[in-house]
């Protein structure tokens, strides 16, 4: 018996030496892709074009794409499976974002930003999240949350002594989910009690992304709970401020390398001058940038799917069955030609919610079309992708999987699916 057994594991050794090129593991990069190369440059400006392609990008975004693939290729896929088997993010990984100035993309060049446009962070994290879907949610949620807060609502002494500090090496980290409020997230617990020039926090949130590494917090707490909502405010509290307890990280399906933890606030003196905004606006600014930041996430889903199609496609057209490559049955071509069609939607919802934003239009209802449809995307790409890899495509030996498990979390945070559709409709029945 354990001859047999012995026999049979030299088998599996020998048969894993002798697999085919197609079967690489994930640990060496992939070719580099048609949906990794940059389509030639439409100058909108100069060439005075009215109506460009969505796929038409600036000299300077074309520029910004392709150091990112090649930041993601270089940087991140070598410890892409490290990551996600430890749960923990490289250092070198967040320092390589800081220095790569893909933690300040639209901020401000005074503050140490690059100065780019808004639609430039959306293909930054699309461009990531085809190599690592949770290195690019830290790139998404510096860019869209922490850095537009500080931008959109900060005084002018908050900016000078923040933004310089989120563009260097500082990650910010939004604090609105608790136990009792997720998708009800006004019907939160933690409270702000004034004390003279001060105020005291207390409570405590749940499911907290960035944490870990966090050294600034948005803390949404109510500073009159008579009001409901409309007591809700926004708190700058840093990291070493006595009374804040970052705990114990969650043990996640998906997105592992990205941190998500609790955090409880403990007797928590905030001076009144870390109030972001107006007292009792805290609501609105939590809407406001979550309705950006979906198209974020958008880009993070589409990206992630694109990864894992391109992971997959040539195995398809390698890998011989009955004679010929598996990709040319007819029934596989027309299951591949489906989700490339669906990967283009989401690619042209997502690109045209971000030009809309970019240039102060209404977005809100594209925005949420973007992410709805590029997480279902996500969804059905990567499963589809493990069905076409067969048996290699279900091991961790090889990416597919993972994508699998990372596209998950796009249903659930930043207002789940059925959230978003809500909201789509709302925006329907107004302008009917």
């Amino acid at each position: 018996m354990a001859a047999a057994a012995g026999g049979w594991l030299r088998s599996c050794a020998k048969l894993k030496r002798n697999l085919p090129a197609y079967l690489a593991p994930w640990r060496t990069s992939p070719r580099v892709f048609r949906s990794y190369k940059s389509e030639p440059v439409l100058n909108v400006a100069s060439e005075g074009v009215i109506c460009a392609p969505l796929q038409a990008f600036t000299e300077e975004e074309t520029m910004l794409k392709d150091m990112v693939a090649k930041f993601a290729q270089e940087r991140v896929a070598p410890l892409v499976q490290k990551m996600d088997e430890n749960a923990k993010m490289e250092d070198s990984v967040i320092q390589g974002l800081f220095e790569q100035g893909l933690m300040s993309i639209e901020l401000g060049e005074e503050y140490g930003g690059t100065g780019a446009s808004f639609f430039s962070i959306i293909l930054a994290v699309e461009e990531l999240a085809k190599v690592d879907p949770s290195v690019a949610l830290i790139c998404e949620l510096q860019n869209t949350l922490t850095n537009k807060l500080f931008t959109t609502l900060g005084t002018e002494e908050q900016k000078r002594t923040y933004l310089p500090r989120v563009a260097k090496d500082t990650i910010g980290s939004f604090c609105l989910s608790e136990a009792g409020s997720g998708s009800d997230a006004f019907s939160l617990k933690t409270r702000a009690e004034k004390k003279g020039d001060y105020y005291v926090i207390n409570g405590s949130k749940m499911w907290i992304s960035l944490a870990e590494h966090a050294g600034v917090f948005f803390v949404m707490a109510n500073v009159d709970p008579s009001l409901g909502y409309k007591g809700i405010t926004c708190f700058i509290v840093d990291r070493n401020t006595e009374g804040l307890h970052v705990g114990k990280k969650e043990d996640k399906l998906g997105i592992r390398a990205s941190s998500t933890c609790p955090v409880t606030f403990e007797n928590v003196k905030v001076p009144e001058t870390n109030i972001l905004g107006q007292v009792g606006q805290g609501y609105k600014y939590a809407i406001g940038m979550l309705n950006s930041g979906r198209i974020g996430i958008a880009a993070q889903m589409l990206g992630l799917a694109q990864g894992c199609f391109d992971r997959t496609i040539p195995y398809t057209k390698e890998r011989l069955q009955f004679g010929k490559s598996v990709f040319d049955f007819q029934g596989m071509q027309h299951q591949i030609a489906q989700v490339a069609t669906q990967l283009e939607a989401a690619r042209l919802l997502t690109y045209n919610a971000a030009r809309l934003a970019e240039t102060g239009r209404p977005f809100i209802k594209e925005a949420s079309m973007a992410k709805y449809y590029a997480a279902e995307v996500a969804t059905l790409t990567t499963s589809k992708c493990i069905e076409w890899m067969g048996g290699v495509g279900f091991t961790k030996n090889y990416p597919i999987e993972k994508y699998y498990r990372d596209c998950k979390i796009g249903t659930i945070y930043e207002g789940t699916s059925n959230i978003q559709l809500s909201t789509i409709a709302k925006n329907l029945a107004q302008e009917y």
